[in-house]
């Protein structure tokens, strides 16, 4: 697939939240608007330090049919894709960000297709298109973290069944994937080297389900070997993560029935031009099930004290993934 061509603009705005960095040569934020034609601007709640990017534009997205390809956009001649394509991405016309920092990627022209039954060659070419879009996005002069993302399942958010994902990029490194730079830098390790957690392992890659994660069926996905972002992978390693992580989604919709719905996102090393010799590529799955169509909810003592209670096993959770049998 060919580039994208985006218009460069500088950002200017309050000061970043509390825990994330800048390029030393901008700031953040956006002009700030008011009512429903409000297009973005990031907030920081004074007691808490957390940021918020308010955009009261988004309010005014379709809600459109989760089921059935008729009036698809994404399928091949609905509005976003008029044109055949195997793989695809393009600016969100209805972003959270504003300067065309979110991008949505489609997976394949298949309405029905999924990452967990595409072929693993074809997954191979969601990877390359990730990767292409981070180091494209990344050379941007405002952009210093680019994140990958996917809601699969209306019970998360996702509004259209067509197999896509998301992208956004952001103009400084978020709190989350800055405190996973920060731990590693310090010595935390990423890989658990415990068997009762692997779900899948092979040719240099492992996910396994965390000791302590946050949701019943949280999963990580990684490389073996220290890898800092996509672009970095080799052809081999990308054929390598296209297979575990088909097989791995795989699992997690087969453990219940009906299959719980999923999201999953990549950190990977900031793109502000700093040194991060810590940076270790990975993938975090969130599956929200408890039990067969049962969500986990976050509820009020968790939000309230920032720990969180999960109610199943993490060892009972990679037994239960790996003893799936896939077709």
């Amino acid at each position: 697939m060919g580039r994208l061509t985006y218009r460069l603009a500088s950002l200017a705005g309050p000061d970043p939240p509390v825990g994330v960095r800048l390029r030393e040569d901008r700031t953040i934020g956006s002009t700030p608007m008011t009512g429903t034609d409000h297009q973005g601007e990031l907030r920081t709640d004074p007691l808490t330090g957390i940021g918020v990017q308010v955009t009261g534009s988004r309010q005014k997205r379709p809600n459109l049919p989760t089921t059935g390809p008729t009036g698809c956009p994404f399928c091949v001649g609905g509005v976003e894709s008029p044109e055949p394509y195997r793989v695809r991405a393009f600016p969100n016309r209805w972003p959270s960000y504003p300067d065309r920092r979110c991008e949505v990627v489609l997976y394949s022209d298949d309405h029905d297709a999924r990452l967990s039954t595409m072929p693993d060659t074809a997954v191979r070419e969601v990877i390359d298109l990730w990767a292409e879009r981070t180091e494209s996005l990344g050379a941007r002069p405002d952009i210093s973290y680019v994140l990958i993302f996917e809601n699969n399942g209306a019970e998360v958010g996702a509004t259209i069944a067509h197999p896509h994902g998301q992208i956004y990029a952001y103009p400084h490194v978020p709190p989350l994937p800055a405190t996973e730079l920060a731990r590693l830098a310090a010595g935390y390790r990423l890989l658990e080297d415990r068997p009762d957690l692997v779900v899948v392992e092979r040719s240099g890659w492992r996910s396994w389900v965390p000791a302590a994660p946050v949701q019943p069926y949280g999963i990580r996905l990684a490389p073996l070997d220290q890898r800092a972002d996509l672009p970095s992978l080799s052809p081999e390693e990308r054929d390598a993560m296209a297979s575990v992580l088909a097989e791995t989604l795989g699992r997690l919709e087969a453990v219940f029935d009906p299959p719980m719905p999923y999201m999953f996102w990549i950190h990977q090393r900031p793109t502000d031009g700093g040194q991060w010799p810590q940076a270790w590529m990975h993938l975090e799955i969130a599956g929200p099930h408890r039990s067969p169509g049962v969500m986990r909810y976050v509820a009020g003592a968790e939000l309230g004290s920032g720990e969180y209670l999960n109610p199943v096993l993490p060892e009972d959770a990679a037994a239960a993934l790996r003893s799936v049998r896939l077709p």
